[in-house]
């Protein structure tokens, strides 16, 4: 019983998923059918109530995350059952946290975009939160099988939501292109942690770290080729799951065919279970002094993947027409600046993490809020697709344009909002550990970014519409106007009060 409260966050989202899977399979549909037609989806009509289930769910989750960290793992000796398995540290609080808020936001923005967009389907919603409790296992997982279990819950979810609209031809290439493509990776670690265990003899990623550090000792036994390769094929699993650069393929198609909802959870929730494991992986069972070390460990790997995955990213992003599918490698730009603070942890271990942690809380209010203005920017009908769409739309409607053109402006990272103390943050990090050539190259990345995001805004401001040319029109949602005004809030609160996050993930790291 003394586990309850501490293993909360992840009991809600799992008995929230069962509930609102029970709620909405035997619920009566609210549309009507026509002449000799039957409505077969009890769920039809539905997902303004189911998406306000999930998002108190996952708000839920959210919050008891906070609560369970405020009064800190180490009051719960509990802990110490699941382990190795499950390690709920401070780190895999503050994810939570995290992974639940972004969420919540896609429940708000589902609840608008579906009946919207005529694919009103209830099973959406339960989707989410297990995808969502997939990803908190992902980020807690302390054991390769654990770890495995988490990533296809989440993953399995995520194929599904991507091919919600069954009539489109896009989007069910989308789901198999993700399936297929996520199915290679999935088996590169799973093979990747079959090595691991035959060279350590463990699964649990402590153990391994034991048996790494090990090498090289007149009693070792462990194959430092074995552990090599499980190691190279577990970073590449991974750097599918984040969009690393030249493991992207699939993000700019899978973005874009998905609906807009799912599109923004893959954005924030996907990318963020994906780095907290891949932080946990490096520095627990690779952290030893060699494996960390710049002539011999994965610290330049991790680098030259993030320069790549920027410059890569940001180049191909400036060329975009389609305003989904320029966020879509925007967010495949986002992954590289935090490998930057990936690398950091290399000498800045305590620093390297607080910073790769307050990034991705930021970049997800960002990014959630980027795609929900998207979303608010365009009805069924008269969509927001390119920038010629949204051509005019700050002055027709200016409200609108202007939440955009906060989200936009925070992941850019323009001062007073929370994706400029985000980057900050970042480049400090890699400053203290002495890589003041990968912060340069951050930089000028970030100056590059800026043009894209820019443009976006002089289409809303100062350019109008060609004569017959399609208008984007708002839609009028509820829901989404309220993801919206949370996500604005977070990203000036942040962005006015940035002492805060970093003193919560300093404070995981260190159990103060």
């Amino acid at each position: 019983m003394n586990l309850l409260f501490p293993l909360s966050p992840l009991l809600v989202t799992g008995f929230g998923a069962l509930l609102l899977m029970l709620t909405e399979a035997f619920g009566t549909p609210r549309v009507r059918a026509a002449a000799g037609e039957e409505v077969v989806d009890a769920g039809a009509g539905r997902s303004g109530e189911l998406a306000l289930g999930a998002a108190v769910v996952l708000l839920a989750g959210a919050v008891l995350s906070v609560a369970v960290w405020l009064a800190g793992p180490a009051a719960s000796p509990e802990l110490k059952l699941l382990e190795p398995w499950l390690v709920f540290d401070g780190v895999a609080l503050f994810m939570s946290f995290v992974l639940c808020l972004g969420g919540a936001f896609t429940a708000l923005l589902a609840g608008g975009y579906l009946p919207e967009h005529q694919i009103d389907r209830g099973e959406f919603f339960p989707l989410l939160i297990l995808a969502t409790l997939g990803a908190q296992v992902l980020s807690a997982s302390g054991d390769l099988l654990m770890l495995f279990v988490g990533l296809e819950t989440m993953s399995l979810a995520v194929y599904a939501m991507i091919g919600l609209r069954r009539g489109s031809a896009r989007a069910v290439e989308a789901a198999l292109k993700y399936f297929l493509l996520g199915s290679f990776a999935a088996a590169l670690m799973l093979f990747g942690g079959a090595l691991l265990y035959g060279a350590t003899g463990h699964t649990d990623l402590r153990g391994i770290g034991q048996a790494v550090a090990s090498i090289g000792q007149p009693e070792s036994t462990v194959n430092a080729g074995l552990v090599l390769l499980g190691l190279t094929l577990n970073l590449v699993g991974l750097a599918f799951k984040v969009s690393a650069v030249p493991f992207h393929m699939w993000t700019p198609d899978a973005y874009e065919g998905a609906p807009t909802p799912t599109t923004t959870f893959m954005a924030v929730a996907v990318k963020t279970a994906a780095f907290a494991i891949l932080m946990r992986l490096l520095l627990t069972s690779f952290g030893d002094e060699r494996a960390m070390s710049w002539g011999a460990g994965w610290p330049p790997v991790l680098a030259l993947l993030a320069i790549v995955t920027m410059t890569v990213a940001n180049l191909i992003a400036g060329r975009q027409e389609s305003v989904k599918r320029m966020l879509a490698y925007s967010s495949i730009a986002h992954a590289g600046y935090v490998l930057i603070g990936l690398v950091a942890t290399m000498r800045s271990p305590i620093e390297g993490q607080a910073s790769v942690m307050v990034y991705l809380l930021t970049y997800t209010v960002s990014t959630a809020g980027a795609f929900g203005a998207l979303i608010l920017c365009g009805s069924r009908g008269a969509e927001a697709v390119s920038y010629d769409d949204l051509a005019g739309i700050g002055r027709r409607h200016p409200a609108a344009a202007l939440v955009f053109t906060l989200f936009l402006l925070s992941l850019a990272g323009m001062p007073p909002t929370a994706g400029f103390f985000g980057k900050l943050y970042i480049f400090r990090a890699a400053i203290d550990s002495e890589l003041y050539w990968l912060t340069v190259l951050g930089l000028l990345n970030s100056l590059v970014a800026a043009y894209y995001y820019l443009r976006v805004i002089v289409s809303m401001y100062f350019r109008e519409p060609a004569p017959g040319a399609p208008v984007a029109t708002p839609m009028r949602s509820g829901l989404v106007t309220g993801a919206l005004v949370l996500a604005a809030f977070l990203v000036l609160a942040i962005g006015l009060a940035p002492a805060t996050p970093l003193a919560m993930a300093l404070g995981s790291l260190t159990g103060g």
